[in-house]
Protein backbone atom coordinates (compact mmCIF):
# COMPACT_ATOMS: atom_id res chain seq x y z
CA UNK A 1 0.00 0.00 0.00
CA UNK A 2 1.11 3.55 -0.68
CA UNK A 3 -0.19 6.70 0.97
CA UNK A 4 -1.46 9.55 -1.21
CA UNK A 5 -3.22 12.85 -0.55
CA UNK A 6 -6.62 13.60 -2.03
CA UNK A 7 -7.48 17.16 -3.08
CA UNK A 8 -9.41 17.70 0.17
CA UNK A 9 -6.14 17.04 2.10
CA UNK A 10 -7.28 13.64 3.40
CA UNK A 11 -4.70 10.86 3.28
CA UNK A 12 -5.61 7.48 1.85
CA UNK A 13 -3.79 4.21 1.40
CA UNK A 14 -4.12 2.64 -2.03
CA UNK A 15 -3.10 -0.75 -3.30
CA UNK A 16 -0.12 -0.14 -5.59
CA UNK A 17 -0.68 -3.54 -7.22
CA UNK A 18 -4.04 -2.39 -8.61
CA UNK A 19 -2.80 0.79 -10.32
CA UNK A 20 -3.35 0.63 -14.05
CA UNK A 21 -2.19 4.12 -15.03
CA UNK A 22 -1.21 7.52 -13.64
CA UNK A 23 -1.68 10.68 -15.70
CA UNK A 24 -1.38 14.41 -15.14
CA UNK A 25 -4.18 16.40 -16.74
CA UNK A 26 -2.95 18.78 -14.94
CA UNK A 27 -4.31 17.08 -11.81
CA UNK A 28 -2.83 13.66 -11.13
CA UNK A 29 -5.39 10.95 -11.86
CA UNK A 30 -4.73 7.38 -10.73
CA UNK A 31 -6.75 4.75 -12.57
CA UNK A 32 -7.18 1.29 -11.12
CA UNK A 33 -7.77 -2.04 -12.85
CA UNK A 34 -11.22 -2.03 -11.21
CA UNK A 35 -12.21 1.05 -13.24
CA UNK A 36 -12.14 3.37 -10.23
CA UNK A 37 -10.21 6.64 -10.45
CA UNK A 38 -8.84 8.97 -7.79
CA UNK A 39 -7.40 12.48 -8.08
CA UNK A 40 -4.42 13.16 -5.85
CA UNK A 41 -2.03 16.02 -5.04
CA UNK A 42 1.16 14.05 -5.67
CA UNK A 43 2.75 14.30 -9.11
CA UNK A 44 2.99 11.40 -11.53
CA UNK A 45 6.71 11.12 -10.71
CA UNK A 46 6.02 11.07 -6.95
CA UNK A 47 3.50 8.24 -7.43
CA UNK A 48 6.06 6.36 -9.52
CA UNK A 49 8.68 6.79 -6.78
CA UNK A 50 6.23 5.62 -4.07
CA UNK A 51 5.41 2.50 -6.08
CA UNK A 52 9.12 1.77 -6.63
CA UNK A 53 9.80 2.13 -2.90
CA UNK A 54 6.82 -0.09 -2.06
CA UNK A 55 7.95 -2.81 -4.46
CA UNK A 56 11.57 -2.57 -3.31
CA UNK A 57 10.49 -2.99 0.32
CA UNK A 58 8.24 -5.89 -0.58
CA UNK A 59 11.00 -7.65 -2.52
CA UNK A 60 13.58 -7.23 0.25
CA UNK A 61 11.35 -8.21 3.17
CA UNK A 62 9.40 -10.85 1.29
CA UNK A 63 6.38 -12.39 2.92
CA UNK A 64 7.49 -12.76 6.56
CA UNK A 65 4.40 -14.76 7.56
CA UNK A 66 5.44 -17.48 5.09
CA UNK A 67 8.91 -17.84 6.64
CA UNK A 68 7.72 -19.36 9.91
CA UNK A 69 10.03 -22.18 10.90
Amino acid sequence: MIEVTKLNESKVLINAELIESVEETPDTVISFVTGKKIIVKESRQEIKNLVILYKREFMTTGLPWLNKE
